[in-house]
Protein backbone atom coordinates (compact mmCIF):
# COMPACT_ATOMS: atom_id res chain seq x y z
CA UNK A 1 0.00 0.00 0.00
CA UNK A 2 2.91 2.32 0.47
CA UNK A 3 2.57 5.58 -2.35
CA UNK A 4 -0.18 3.53 -3.65
CA UNK A 5 -1.82 6.78 -1.98
CA UNK A 6 -5.80 6.34 -0.19
CA UNK A 7 -8.65 7.28 -2.10
CA UNK A 8 -9.20 11.20 -2.29
CA UNK A 9 -12.34 13.78 -1.76
CA UNK A 10 -12.03 17.71 -2.30
CA UNK A 11 -13.04 20.21 0.27
CA UNK A 12 -13.46 23.70 0.04
CA UNK A 13 -11.43 24.01 -3.26
CA UNK A 14 -8.29 21.64 -1.06
CA UNK A 15 -7.47 17.97 -2.06
CA UNK A 16 -7.16 15.37 0.80
CA UNK A 17 -7.18 11.87 1.45
CA UNK A 18 -10.50 10.51 2.97
CA UNK A 19 -9.15 9.27 5.87
CA UNK A 20 -8.06 11.58 8.46
CA UNK A 21 -5.79 11.23 11.16
CA UNK A 22 -7.72 11.77 14.75
CA UNK A 23 -6.14 12.77 17.90
CA UNK A 24 -7.06 11.94 20.64
CA UNK A 25 -5.38 8.54 20.95
CA UNK A 26 -1.89 10.60 21.08
CA UNK A 27 -3.34 12.85 23.51
CA UNK A 28 -4.27 10.86 26.09
CA UNK A 29 -8.63 11.47 25.62
CA UNK A 30 -9.63 7.72 25.77
CA UNK A 31 -13.33 8.33 26.75
CA UNK A 32 -12.86 5.31 29.15
CA UNK A 33 -11.18 6.07 32.15
CA UNK A 34 -8.84 7.93 33.61
CA UNK A 35 -6.07 5.55 33.69
CA UNK A 36 -6.43 4.92 30.06
CA UNK A 37 -6.58 8.46 29.71
CA UNK A 38 -3.09 8.45 31.62
CA UNK A 39 -2.02 5.70 29.42
CA UNK A 40 -2.47 6.95 26.48
CA UNK A 41 -0.42 9.85 27.26
CA UNK A 42 2.30 7.76 28.63
CA UNK A 43 2.35 6.47 25.56
CA UNK A 44 1.36 8.42 22.80
CA UNK A 45 1.82 12.12 24.63
CA UNK A 46 5.76 13.23 22.90
CA UNK A 47 6.72 14.61 19.46
CA UNK A 48 8.51 11.35 18.80
CA UNK A 49 5.48 8.69 19.27
CA UNK A 50 3.20 11.42 17.39
CA UNK A 51 5.64 11.56 14.76
CA UNK A 52 5.86 7.64 14.10
CA UNK A 53 1.94 8.05 13.83
CA UNK A 54 1.59 10.58 11.40
CA UNK A 55 4.47 9.18 9.77
CA UNK A 56 2.67 5.53 9.30
CA UNK A 57 -0.75 7.49 7.68
CA UNK A 58 1.55 9.69 5.79
CA UNK A 59 3.56 6.68 3.96
CA UNK A 60 0.37 5.26 2.90
CA UNK A 61 -1.26 8.41 1.62
CA UNK A 62 -3.34 9.74 4.59
CA UNK A 63 -2.68 13.57 5.11
CA UNK A 64 -4.93 14.61 6.61
CA UNK A 65 -5.37 15.21 10.24
CA UNK A 66 -7.88 16.60 13.03
CA UNK A 67 -6.81 18.05 16.52
CA UNK A 68 -6.72 21.05 19.08
CA UNK A 69 -3.40 22.44 16.89
CA UNK A 70 -3.91 25.86 18.34
CA UNK A 71 -3.51 24.52 21.79
CA UNK A 72 -1.07 21.67 21.91
CA UNK A 73 2.67 22.68 21.10
CA UNK A 74 3.57 18.83 21.49
CA UNK A 75 1.19 17.95 19.04
CA UNK A 76 2.66 20.37 16.02
CA UNK A 77 5.99 19.28 17.16
CA UNK A 78 4.98 15.77 16.23
CA UNK A 79 3.61 16.77 13.35
CA UNK A 80 6.20 18.76 11.73
CA UNK A 81 8.79 15.98 12.55
CA UNK A 82 6.90 13.68 10.40
CA UNK A 83 6.43 16.09 7.81
CA UNK A 84 10.14 16.31 7.35
CA UNK A 85 10.82 12.81 7.84
CA UNK A 86 8.60 12.02 4.89
CA UNK A 87 9.06 15.25 2.64
CA UNK A 88 5.27 15.96 2.51
CA UNK A 89 2.75 18.06 4.42
CA UNK A 90 -0.50 17.31 6.49
CA UNK A 91 -3.04 19.28 5.86
CA UNK A 92 -4.52 20.51 9.44
CA UNK A 93 -7.88 20.55 10.70
CA UNK A 94 -7.89 22.62 13.58
CA UNK A 95 -11.19 22.34 16.21
CA UNK A 96 -10.45 24.99 18.77
CA UNK A 97 -12.57 25.65 22.21
CA UNK A 98 -13.50 29.05 21.32
CA UNK A 99 -15.38 31.40 23.99
CA UNK A 100 -18.64 32.57 22.55
CA UNK A 101 -20.24 34.72 25.16
CA UNK A 102 -21.66 37.64 23.61
CA UNK A 103 -19.11 39.96 24.60
CA UNK A 104 -16.63 42.54 23.14
CA UNK A 105 -13.99 40.88 25.21
CA UNK A 106 -15.36 37.00 24.66
CA UNK A 107 -15.20 38.31 20.79
CA UNK A 108 -11.57 39.18 21.40
CA UNK A 109 -10.75 35.84 23.09
CA UNK A 110 -12.22 33.98 19.96
CA UNK A 111 -10.80 36.06 17.59
CA UNK A 112 -6.83 35.34 19.51
CA UNK A 113 -8.01 31.60 19.41
CA UNK A 114 -8.38 31.81 15.49
CA UNK A 115 -4.96 33.80 15.40
CA UNK A 116 -3.45 30.68 16.92
CA UNK A 117 -5.43 28.66 14.85
CA UNK A 118 -3.89 29.99 11.79
CA UNK A 119 -0.15 30.54 13.35
CA UNK A 120 -0.34 26.46 13.75
CA UNK A 121 -1.13 25.89 10.19
CA UNK A 122 -4.58 25.48 10.03
CA UNK A 123 -6.53 25.34 6.68
CA UNK A 124 -9.63 24.31 8.58
CA UNK A 125 -10.92 25.95 11.60
CA UNK A 126 -13.91 24.12 12.81
CA UNK A 127 -15.22 25.36 16.23
CA UNK A 128 -15.20 22.78 18.55
CA UNK A 129 -19.04 21.21 19.05
CA UNK A 130 -18.48 22.08 23.12
CA UNK A 131 -18.59 25.96 21.45
CA UNK A 132 -20.92 25.74 18.42
CA UNK A 133 -23.64 24.26 20.35
CA UNK A 134 -23.98 26.61 23.26
CA UNK A 135 -25.28 28.62 20.26
CA UNK A 136 -28.32 26.46 18.85
CA UNK A 137 -31.68 27.92 18.71
CA UNK A 138 -33.97 24.68 18.38
CA UNK A 139 -37.03 26.69 18.92
CA UNK A 140 -35.80 29.53 15.99
CA UNK A 141 -33.96 26.79 14.44
CA UNK A 142 -30.52 29.03 14.09
CA UNK A 143 -27.48 29.15 15.21
CA UNK A 144 -26.89 32.82 16.94
CA UNK A 145 -24.02 35.36 15.85
CA UNK A 146 -22.19 32.26 13.84
CA UNK A 147 -22.00 34.62 10.84
CA UNK A 148 -19.30 36.21 12.86
CA UNK A 149 -17.06 33.63 14.04
CA UNK A 150 -17.16 31.98 10.69
CA UNK A 151 -16.34 35.76 9.06
CA UNK A 152 -13.08 35.85 11.71
CA UNK A 153 -12.00 32.51 10.36
CA UNK A 154 -12.40 33.63 6.61
CA UNK A 155 -10.66 36.61 7.18
CA UNK A 156 -7.55 34.61 8.81
CA UNK A 157 -7.24 32.98 5.61
CA UNK A 158 -8.86 29.96 6.81
CA UNK A 159 -12.18 27.47 5.58
CA UNK A 160 -14.80 27.19 8.35
CA UNK A 161 -16.51 24.37 9.14
CA UNK A 162 -18.46 23.16 12.13
CA UNK A 163 -18.00 20.41 15.01
CA UNK A 164 -21.02 18.28 15.83
CA UNK A 165 -22.39 16.38 18.22
CA UNK A 166 -25.93 17.89 17.79
CA UNK A 167 -27.09 16.77 14.51
CA UNK A 168 -29.16 20.23 14.48
CA UNK A 169 -25.94 22.10 14.05
CA UNK A 170 -25.85 20.28 10.48
CA UNK A 171 -29.50 20.53 9.66
CA UNK A 172 -29.56 24.26 10.87
CA UNK A 173 -26.17 24.94 8.93
CA UNK A 174 -27.12 24.01 5.65
CA UNK A 175 -30.76 25.53 5.99
CA UNK A 176 -29.59 29.08 6.88
CA UNK A 177 -26.62 28.70 4.48
CA UNK A 178 -24.46 29.69 6.94
CA UNK A 179 -20.74 29.98 5.30
CA UNK A 180 -19.53 26.58 6.14
CA UNK A 181 -17.39 23.92 3.95
CA UNK A 182 -17.70 20.94 5.63
CA UNK A 183 -18.89 19.54 8.86
CA UNK A 184 -17.64 16.99 11.62
CA UNK A 185 -20.53 14.84 12.93
CA UNK A 186 -20.23 11.50 15.33
CA UNK A 187 -21.12 8.40 13.59
CA UNK A 188 -20.56 4.95 14.44
CA UNK A 189 -22.93 1.92 14.33
CA UNK A 190 -22.53 1.44 18.55
CA UNK A 191 -24.26 5.34 18.49
CA UNK A 192 -21.55 5.94 21.01
CA UNK A 193 -22.05 9.17 22.28
CA UNK A 194 -24.39 10.03 19.36
CA UNK A 195 -27.81 12.27 20.60
CA UNK A 196 -30.35 10.10 18.19
CA UNK A 197 -30.55 6.86 16.80
CA UNK A 198 -28.09 5.80 13.79
CA UNK A 199 -30.19 5.46 10.68
CA UNK A 200 -31.33 9.62 11.41
CA UNK A 201 -27.44 10.48 11.66
CA UNK A 202 -26.67 8.22 8.77
CA UNK A 203 -29.49 10.32 6.74
CA UNK A 204 -28.07 13.76 8.13
CA UNK A 205 -25.15 13.29 6.31
CA UNK A 206 -26.10 12.00 3.39
CA UNK A 207 -28.71 15.41 3.14
CA UNK A 208 -25.84 17.57 4.13
CA UNK A 209 -24.87 19.92 1.36
CA UNK A 210 -21.16 19.84 2.46
CA UNK A 211 -18.69 17.23 3.12
CA UNK A 212 -19.01 15.04 6.33
CA UNK A 213 -15.93 14.49 8.50
CA UNK A 214 -17.35 11.65 10.24
CA UNK A 215 -15.58 10.85 13.83
CA UNK A 216 -15.38 7.97 16.40
CA UNK A 217 -16.16 5.43 13.79
CA UNK A 218 -14.58 2.72 16.20
CA UNK A 219 -16.66 4.13 19.16
CA UNK A 220 -13.57 4.94 21.34
CA UNK A 221 -12.41 1.27 21.14
CA UNK A 222 -15.64 -0.36 22.22
CA UNK A 223 -15.95 -1.52 18.39
CA UNK A 224 -12.89 -3.45 17.25
CA UNK A 225 -11.44 -1.51 13.71
CA UNK A 226 -12.90 -4.07 11.40
CA UNK A 227 -16.13 -3.77 12.72
CA UNK A 228 -16.09 0.37 12.79
CA UNK A 229 -14.27 0.85 9.96
CA UNK A 230 -16.75 -1.45 7.74
CA UNK A 231 -19.71 0.36 8.97
CA UNK A 232 -18.52 3.64 7.84
CA UNK A 233 -17.13 2.97 5.10
CA UNK A 234 -20.28 1.56 3.49
CA UNK A 235 -22.60 4.03 5.02
CA UNK A 236 -21.06 7.13 3.62
CA UNK A 237 -20.95 8.56 0.12
CA UNK A 238 -17.53 9.37 -1.74
CA UNK A 239 -17.36 12.71 -0.79
CA UNK A 240 -17.44 12.36 3.01
CA UNK A 241 -14.59 11.12 5.47
CA UNK A 242 -14.15 8.84 8.54
CA UNK A 243 -11.76 10.06 11.30
CA UNK A 244 -9.40 7.58 12.93
CA UNK A 245 -7.39 7.83 15.74
CA UNK A 246 -4.87 5.34 17.16
CA UNK A 247 -2.24 4.62 19.34
CA UNK A 248 0.58 3.01 17.16
CA UNK A 249 2.28 2.74 13.74
CA UNK A 250 1.30 -0.78 13.54
CA UNK A 251 -2.29 0.17 14.56
CA UNK A 252 -2.09 3.08 11.38
CA UNK A 253 -0.92 0.33 9.22
CA UNK A 254 -4.18 -2.20 10.40
CA UNK A 255 -6.22 0.89 10.07
CA UNK A 256 -5.64 1.71 6.64
CA UNK A 257 -6.12 -1.64 4.86
CA UNK A 258 -8.81 -2.52 6.71
CA UNK A 259 -10.03 0.75 5.17
CA UNK A 260 -8.91 -0.32 1.72
CA UNK A 261 -10.71 -3.41 1.68
CA UNK A 262 -14.04 -1.58 3.13
CA UNK A 263 -14.00 0.46 -0.23
CA UNK A 264 -12.62 -2.00 -2.72
CA UNK A 265 -14.90 -4.60 -1.63
CA UNK A 266 -12.38 -7.27 -0.30
CA UNK A 267 -11.09 -8.93 2.39
CA UNK A 268 -8.78 -6.96 4.35
CA UNK A 269 -5.12 -8.20 4.47
CA UNK A 270 -4.19 -8.33 8.20
CA UNK A 271 -3.14 -10.62 11.37
CA UNK A 272 -5.64 -12.53 13.00
CA UNK A 273 -5.79 -11.51 16.74
CA UNK A 274 -3.55 -13.14 19.19
CA UNK A 275 -6.20 -14.75 21.32
CA UNK A 276 -5.84 -18.05 23.49
CA UNK A 277 -7.23 -21.04 22.33
CA UNK A 278 -7.98 -20.57 18.74
CA UNK A 279 -10.15 -23.11 17.16
CA UNK A 280 -7.98 -24.46 13.50
CA UNK A 281 -10.68 -23.00 11.84
CA UNK A 282 -9.60 -19.57 12.79
CA UNK A 283 -6.08 -20.32 12.45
Amino acid sequence: MHDAGFPRTTVGGVSLSRMIVGTNWMLGYSHTSGAADALIARAGRSPGAIAAIVGAFLERGVDAMMGGFGENPVLNDGVKMAEDRAGRGIVRIDSPIVDVADSAEARRRAAATFDRSRAAGAVFCMPHHTSVEQLVDKGRQLIHRLPDYLSLIRDRGMLPGLSAHMPEVVVYADANGYDVETYIQIYNCAGFLMQVEVEYIHRVIWNAKKPVMTIKPMAAGRLSPFVGLSFSWATIRPCDLVTVGCLTPEEAAEDVEISLAAIERRRPDIEGRSSPKKTEIMK
